[in-house]
């Protein structure tokens, strides 16, 4: 802009050398005399129509009047005056044809055109109808201008926010009008640098208004506050208001939206509460609905719900609760602060409502993932009798909800109705149905999309690339950079998801090598990014040194890390590395507390799980539905189920994820019963058995053997609620059919009745049942078909080994070994561990100490007495019985319950875990010990949970 070259100090010379310059005065309108009983009532008349909205009907009034009273002198005072009125209701009202006719009018009379009054009130009626253009051909046309109409041609470019014309026109009268600004034309050119960015220019201006003795005008300190606060020099904006000797309303509004749009929060909610303070005495500062407009996005956006509360009763107390912006505001900040149930009884209490009302409530419903809540509200808008139209932001609110394959069908409709309306010439919008589709699975139609956008950016390429085919996603890449467009950090994410995705190491160090040769690698992001992309492919170690090398460690990385040694079966490094982030002063979120919990499940520790549970309870996060969820899995898996269900009955509201885990607990603890149960009172709860729901009640059927109940819920499975079970449900059926002997019909389900190919999960199951009911035949068919599948797996040799042994084929079990020898496969040991006092304990198969084997021998005398003969036919090698009974005597869980009873005090629950299935002999040892020594004893083996007690066990000898 040529007014911009301009040297600034040139500005300050003019105004030193016209410090006394006599400012321009205009002549107020001369009132009707009192005597002219015709001209009060006219202008009554005239006023009366404006204020009711009859603006034509008063223009013919007027007309009328100036024809019949032409000539008289007194007349022309009282027509000036009804011209200004319906001047000044026809900006209100933003009728320009209207306005139009009343300017032509006063151009015809050159009494009139000659006006100062109504020369400037044309130039602000257009400036109020949104026609700067003709506001300035209306100031160009005057043959002298005096300081009013000058601002008045700047007010209207100001507030048409037309900035660089309102600095071009600044210019133009300092340096050729004679005039020196006052206090309405400097906070119309304050405004207008902080829209265009000029800060050079506004310390300009701030020191011309020094210069002018203007600086403690309230107008102008509001609007110099403002323009700091725009370009973050809030220590400069927080000077000048504090200097201000004289505040109003806008004066602390100002300043409160100054911290709000610079992220100082709390210093916004303080502000707030010193400026009612000082409006305590007269009232003069009670918030308004600008104030409160300003503060809820503040506790919108900090999840500030008590605060935000507190301002709604603020809004009520002074009845600003029912205007459009406070109610559309309070909706957002319910919303946001996950208070949705609260948010839609703000916005059904608006009988109002505009298009940002519906768009802020679908917003929050989309935000919350609610599918169904978002469209049902979208289609209420669209059916509604009032003028609101969806518009772009309403289908970038709904589109976002659109993340799978069942959406489709109403993503679809959305894109038609976008189409109708020709919202998808906008680039966001069609940028988000390229992603949409794509994450939906329907690459062909985000491809069709994509190719429409006639100028494709980065972002149109990242919506491709960011789809849910890591494929698909590096072919759009290549694409891209054939088409000459070099990606971005969010491209680079989306490639190395897509890698990690793919599992493609080589792929992922290309990309890796690209942000090291473009010095990307100091982003957040992609710095996250690619310690995913490591994780995933194994390389620890790779993503530790990255992890290391981060300055500024995010709680997104920390997580990642956790997470990444979770993944990779590492969960002692896991809880290492969350003790070091909270040293490092990180709080753990709700992620890293689903981490800490997730962990406790794999090492596992009961105590390290309780004390997280405390922590939780601590930070109030308890009632997170993912946290409950991760409480419940993780006492299940510790062997707590009776604490799983303290944690789901004490839910505030139960979502279908809590009814799973605590379904899925009760199934791998063989509570088949309570399982069934909490899975009826699922439905009568209206909650809707999904996959995962399905799974654990047939788990749960498995281990407690409820074969006709586990067929029933897998034919309801896929009957009444139209679902395909995959491999995992049918791996437990198979499991309880094979495992009761009915082998024939778990074969034919594998190999007739599946939708897919049985995985080797499946025929190992099959195998083990093969060995359990000694069917030799079926057992070496099902074994020379893993053997193709997976040739080099220890486990199916070691079952076919077994299957032999029970059957006494000792020939064959040498072969089997023998080939294992020559493959170099090893059986895993058999190992158990105990947590003592925070400690955890291990136990080899075979090793012990002297003090364990001393103490193991003495409550062997004991069980002895109660029936106890250990059972040989567990040892599944050619050994006489003495040594095979020597052998038992070595199993790790013996060891391990042994070491236990050692170190711990009388009534203290013994928790062992096993990496193999707990063997019969153990088994029937650990009921009597459980007796004798009046101990509840819980093992968690490879499959299962058994809790020994009196002389029981909670399976009922079945497993």
């Amino acid at each position: 802009m040529a007014y911009l070259l301009q040297p600034l100090p040139q500005l300050s010379t003019l105004f030193d050398s016209r410090r006394s310059y006599k400012k321009t005065t205009i002549p107020r309108a001369v009132a009707v005399s009192s005597t002219s009983t015709n001209g009060q009532h006219f202008l009554r008349q005239v006023s009366g129509l404006c204020e009711t909205g009859n603006l034509h009907e008063s223009f013919l009034v007027v007309e009328e009047f100036d024809r019949e009273e032409k000539s008289s002198s007194g007349a022309f005072l009282i027509l000036r005056e009804a011209l200004g009125l319906l001047l000044q209701a026809s900006g209100r009202r933003k009728d320009i044809q209207l306005g139009r006719k009343i300017h032509q009018l006063v151009s015809k009379s050159s009494q009139l055109s000659n006006n100062d009054v109504l020369c400037t009130r044309v130039i602000t009626m257009y400036s109020m109808c949104g026609f700067p253009d003709d506001s300035r051909s209306a100031f160009d046309a005057l043959p002298k201008k005096n300081l009013f109409q000058w601002n008045a041609v700047i007010s209207s470019y100001s507030r048409n926010e037309l900035y660089h014309n309102v600095l071009e026109m600044f210019i133009k009268m300092i340096t050729e009008s004679g005039l020196l600004p006052d206090n309405f034309t400097f906070p119309c050119v304050v405004k207008a640098c902080a829209g265009v960015s000029e800060v050079r220019l506004g310390l300009a201006v701030h020191g011309l208004v020094v210069k002018t003795r203007l600086v403690e005008d309230v107008f102008v300190s509001n609007a110099l506050v403002s323009f700091y606060g725009t370009h973050g020099f809030v220590s400069d904006a927080v000077k000048i208001f504090a200097m201000m000797s004289e505040r109003n309303l806008v004066s602390w509004n100002s300043m409160i939206r100054v911290f709000s749009d610079n992220g100082f929060s709390e210093e916004s909610f303080l502000l707030l509460g010193e400026m009612m303070e000082e409006g305590n005495d007269d009232g003069e500062f009670l918030p308004d609905v600008a104030t409160l407009a300003t503060v809820l996005p503040v506790c919108a956006r900090e999840r500030e719900i008590g605060v935000g509360k507190g301002v709604h009763g603020l809004a009520v107390k002074l009845s600003l609760e029912k205007e459009l912006v406070v109610n559309n505001a309070l909706t957002d900040m319910y919303s946001k602060c996950g208070c949705i149930n609260d948010a839609q009884v703000i916005f059904n209490l608006n009988n109002n409502k505009n298009v940002v009302s519906w768009n802020t409530m679908i917003g929050g419903f989309s935000a919350v993932g609610d599918t169904h809540g978002t469209f049902d509200l979208l289609r209420q808008m669209l059916a509604g009798r009032g003028d609101v139209r969806a518009d772009e932001v309403t289908i970038l609110n709904v589109v976002p909800v659109c993340f799978d394959e069942s959406v489709l069908p109403s993503l679809k409709e959305l894109h038609c109705y976008s189409l109708k309306q020709e919202f998808v010439h906008n680039e966001l919008v069609a940028n988000a149905f390229v992603a949409s589709y794509a994450k939906c699975g329907s690459l062909s139609y985000a491809h069709r999309v994509f190719c429409r956008i006639r100028s494709k950016t980065v972002n149109s390429w990242n919506a491709l690339i960011g789809g849910s085919d890591p494929r698909f996603s590096l072919d759009a890449y290549y694409q891209m950079k054939n088409s000459g467009l070099l990606p971005d950090v969010f491209t680079l994410c989306s490639l190395l998801s897509a890698c990690s995705q793919l599992k493609s190491l080589r792929l992922g160090k290309e990309v890796h090598g690209f942000i090291i040769r473009n010095r990307l690698e100091r982003d957040s992001f992609v710095h996250t990014a690619l310690l995913s992309l490591y994780i995933h492919c194994g390389e620890l170690s790779t993503a530790h040194v990255l992890f290391a090398a981060m300055e500024d460690k995010t709680l997104v990385s920390w997580n990642t890390m956790v997470n990444g040694y979770l993944q990779n079966g590492f969960p002692e490094r896991a809880l290492s590395l969350l003790r070091q982030m909270v040293l490092h002063g990180v709080q753990p979120c709700e992620i890293s507390m689903m981490s800490v919990f997730g962990a406790c499940s794999l090492i596992p520790s009961l105590r390290l799980g309780r004390e997280a549970h405390g922590y939780a309870l601590k930070r109030l996060l308890k009632d997170n539905a993912f946290i409950a969820c991760s409480m419940i899995d993780m006492y299940a898996k510790n062997g707590s189920v009776t604490q799983s269900f303290k944690v789901f009955n004490g839910l505030k509201e139960r979502s279908g994820a809590s009814w799973n885990a605590m379904i899925m607990g009760y199934g791998i603890h063989g509570r088949g019963k309570e399982a069934i149960q909490l899975f009826e009172e699922m439905q009568r709860t209206g909650h809707s058995p999904d996959e995962l729901t399905f799974l654990g009640v047939l788990t749960a059927c498995n281990h407690s053997g409820l074969i006709h109940e586990g067929m029933r819920y897998l034919d309801q499975m896929k009957h009444s609620f139209g679902m395909n079970p995959n491999l995992k449900h049918y791996a437990c059926v198979i499991d309880m059919l094979g495992r009761a002997g009915k082998l024939d019909k778990a074969l034919k389900i594998a190999t007739e009745e599946m939708s897919e190919e049985p995985d080797v999960g499946i025929w190992n199951s099959l195998l083990s049942s093969c060995r359990i009911h000694q069917n030799l035949e079926m057992g070496e068919k099902i074994a020379a078909k893993l053997f193709i599948l997976e040739p080099e797996r220890t486990e199916n040799y070691v079952l076919l080994s077994n299957l032999y042994a029970g059957s006494r084929k000792w020939d064959e079990v040498r072969q089997v070994r023998q080939r294992m020898k020559e493959m170099s496969l090893r059986k895993d040991a058999g190992c158990s561990w105990i947590e003592l006092n925070g400690k955890v304990f291990s136990f080899v198969a075979g090793e012990s100490s002297s003090d364990v084997k001393s103490h193991w021998s003495v409550l062997e005398r004991e069980i002895w007495k109660m029936g106890y003969r250990p059972d040989t036919s567990s040892v599944q090698h050619e050994l006489s019985e003495e040594e095979k009974i020597e052998q038992l005597r070595g199993h790790s869980e013996k060891l391990a319950i042994t070491y236990g009873l050692i170190r711990t005090s009388e009534g203290t629950t013994l928790r062992v875990y096993k990496n193999l299935r707990i063997c019969v002999d153990c088994h029937n040892a650990a009921k009597l010990i459980s007796k004798a020594m009046e101990r509840e004893i819980v093992v968690r083996d490879n499959k299962r949970f058994h809790h020994f007690k009196n002389g029981f066990c909670s399976c009922g000898d079945y497993w």
